[in-house]
């Protein structure tokens, strides 16, 4: 990481969480020993508003442009370039980054300081969550009411709660499959950040509470690795056996 660091301009990182962060800016070798005024650090990792806020702090005495831009994204936007970036920091570094950020997606949305694009990114994984396990527990509480799974789901694509998710998400429902664009263990990791956010801020979260416990009794199954849809095996899981 210090030889990129030394080689390149602009340095990205999109790692799993804060650890692997951690380790790679300040681990042996680490980026960070390698930032200057000359330098410019774009943290695209999912970790907490907190997090990127103390890590700002630590950045600072390098002189290095500090932008937290996680996306809003899976696989598939990541492969077409048309994810959304969540962009934090000075407003004139963010704009000059754009067609570095435009290379990898199809809009920037400037959120504020550093710290913000982490809390936008903690927002719209919330709702993400929300929207998944809502629909894999409406469609789990029709099917044990005896309806069929395909005129469930007609009838949700034909009226206002259609959503373009859930056309993605239901196939892997129907075949009960579950490659992972987004791991479900990943957001677990993330409920547990917008959990401790909202205790710090004192935002009522009780939704977001259940969520974390939903998708972490996915990983402890063992389905960590299969995409965030898999918390339809988790609510099959709780409910009675034929």
């Amino acid at each position: 990481p210090k030889a990129l660091a030394r080689a390149a301009d602009v340095v990205i990182a999109m790692v799993t969480g804060p650890e692997a962060l951690d380790g790679l800016l300040w681990g042996p070798d680490g980026a960070g020993g390698a930032f200057s005024h000359q330098k410019v650090f774009i943290n695209m990792s999912s970790v907490s508003p907190g997090y990127t806020r103390n890590l700002a702090r630590e950045l600072e005495p390098s002189g290095v442009t500090f932008i937290d831009a996680p996306v809003s994204g899976t696989k598939k936007p990541a492969e077409d370039g048309a994810l959304v970036i969540l962009a934090a920091g000075p407003r004139d570094k963010v704009k000059a980054m754009e067609p570095v950020f435009l290379a990898m997606g199809k809009k920037v949305i400037y959120c504020g300081a550093a710290g913000q694009g982490s809390m936008m990114k903690m927002f719209i994984n919330l709702l993400l969550g929300v929207m998944m396990e809502g629909f894999a527990e409406a469609l789990n509480f029709g099917r044990l009411g005896g309806l069929d799974l395909d005129a469930m789901l007609e009838t949700v694509f034909s009226g206002a709660m259609n959503s373009p998710m859930f056309q993605v998400k239901a196939p892997l429902i129907q075949e009960n499959r579950y490659p992972a664009a987004f791991p479900l263990k990943h957001l677990a990791k993330d409920c547990k950040f917008v959990v401790d956010t909202a205790f710090e801020l004192g935002a009522p979260v009780p939704v977001g509470q259940v969520l974390l416990h939903l998708y972490r009794q996915g990983w402890a199954q063992g389905w960590g690795d299969e995409d965030i849809s898999a918390i339809a095996k988790v609510l099959e899981n709780l409910s009675p056996k034929a």
